[in-house]
């Protein structure tokens, strides 16, 4: 690659300090032990801003997770810090049983951008409460009970969401919700099917999510729910036509289409607002969450305002549409609407991932680049002829990145794709950084293979 890079992680790359590993020590103190930080040495972030983060000894990370796809606008972006103060100190919580005018803003900006007929929204304190919520109102919708998943999903951590996950790893408990079954995940680079057109792979999918409900359920689905990239899973991106041919499908049957844009949404993919509309599908329900509030706790269901209308019994949510985070989040679209972030989400991913197929040019066991907008994968192989998974190489990338300054993530079943998901609003520059410090990351584990 011809990138030179105009900051130096020199810091990064110091022995751990004294402060840095007395807070993780507390960490293991005091926390559960499956609170697991990402790293054999963790790392203690004491504060960032925009793209950038240190830990208590002052070492200096360029973040290409953003907490996860959450800090959408970068950290502590100063317009979501100002909205975050000045509501804490007028009104700081009253409950869903009392109006508040945040709520009622944060809904409208989300209606404005949210996808076809989406107009009334539910707000949670997390996507797994979001799932849980669309699920309850497209049973309450359609009379009916079960729903259909797919393979490889990832939804959350509750019960509910926890049986319509699919990957062992997340689900530490037997499946205690009946009637959920899961169809094939839309996963181009591993098709059982092997090298196929979109077209044909489109019609494959299709037959098995009408065999699946034909032969696993009742034959009356109360919805089918899917990521729109498959996000845990390693970011699948799903072949063309597969979301209108499987909307097709489920309702077909009765049953409703639900979204999962809990890390696609919000201009995360690029050059649209939600995941869903690459394929130009109207959901009948939406689910929400991360990048929604710049980092504060939102979840959101959006729905038609017939399956809203639904929903006739007593519900509550005690922290749902908190002023405090319905400002966050009214600041962070806001911020999100003028800065064009689905346009600059498309321009920076396409400069990304053209730095990602340089690499893997360079690096046989780099098996695929992948991803929309600014939702961009690699997954590592032992050999691009078996398409072996390699989780030993990706913790040794994780590593070597971390060694160079550069904060990255990892997932897929078997934990060997890395995942790259900054700030929608990370510059040109910070890209091009953030391609060299990965380069000199790669070359570090090619030399230790």
């Amino acid at each position: 690659m011809t990138i030179t890079a105009s900051r130096a992680p020199a810091a990064s790359r110091a022995p751990a300090a004294k402060r840095n590993l007395e807070v993780a020590a507390e960490h293991d103190k005091h926390l559960f032990d499956c609170v697991r930080p990402l790293y054999d040495e963790p790392v203690a972030l004491a504060e960032g801003s925009g793209c950038w983060v240190k830990d208590f000894d002052g070492r200096e990370y360029l973040d290409l997770f953003a907490g996860i796809l959450t800090v959408s606008l970068g950290h502590c972006h100063p317009e979501v810090v100002a909205a975050v103060q000045d509501q804490a100190a007028r009104l700081g919580h009253v409950s869903t049983l009392y109006v508040n005018e945040p709520q009622t803003r944060a809904a409208r900006r989300l209606a404005a951008v949210a996808p076809g007929a989406l107009s009334r929204t539910f707000f949670l304190n997390s996507g797994t409460e979001a799932v849980e919520t669309a699920l309850a109102a497209a049973r309450l919708h359609t009379g009916r009970t079960e729903i259909v998943a797919l393979r490889r999903a990832y939804h959350g951590r509750t019960s509910l969401a926890a049986s319509l996950t699919a990957q062992a790893p997340w689900r530490v408990l037997p499946s205690t919700v009946a009637g959920i079954v899961h169809a094939l995940s839309p996963y181009p680079y591993r098709a059982s099917f092997g090298m196929r057109s979109d077209e044909e792979l489109v019609a494959l999918y299709a037959r098995d999510l009408a065999e699946v409900i034909e032969t696993t359920t009742n034959g009356r689905p109360a919805a089918f729910v899917a990521e729109t990239v498959q996000g845990a899973a390693g970011y699948i991106v799903p072949p063309r036509g597969y979301f209108q041919r499987m909307a097709e499908v489920v309702r077909s049957y009765g049953g409703l289409f639900i979204a999962d844009e809990v890390q696609a949404g919000f201009g995360r993919t690029g050059d649209h607002w939600f995941g869903i509309e690459h394929w130009g599908v109207q959901p009948d329900l939406m689910i929400t969450a991360k990048g929604i509030a710049g980092g504060m706790p939102v979840g959101a269901v959006t729905a038609t305002p017939e399956i809203a209308a639904s929903w006739r019994g007593k519900t509550i949510s005690t922290f749902g549409g908190n002023p405090v985070c319905m400002a966050a989040m009214d600041a962070t679209l806001r911020v999100m609407e003028a800065e064009n972030a689905p346009a600059r989400a498309g321009v920076r991913g396409r400069q990304l991932q053209a730095g990602l197929r340089a690499l893997a040019e360079e690096h046989p066991w780099i098996g695929d680049v992948r991803g929309l907008g600014l939702m961009q994968a690699l997954e590592l192989v032992e050999d691009r002829d078996t398409k072996e998974p390699a989780p030993e190489l990706a913790g040794k990338l994780l590593h070597a990145a971390k060694d160079e300054g550069l904060l990255v993530g990892m997932g897929g079943l078997e934990g060997h794709v890395i995942r790259l998901g900054p700030s929608l609003l990370i510059s040109e520059d910070e890209v091009a950084e953030a391609l060299v410090r990965l380069s000199r990351a790669c070359a570090a584990v090619s030399r230790r293979r």
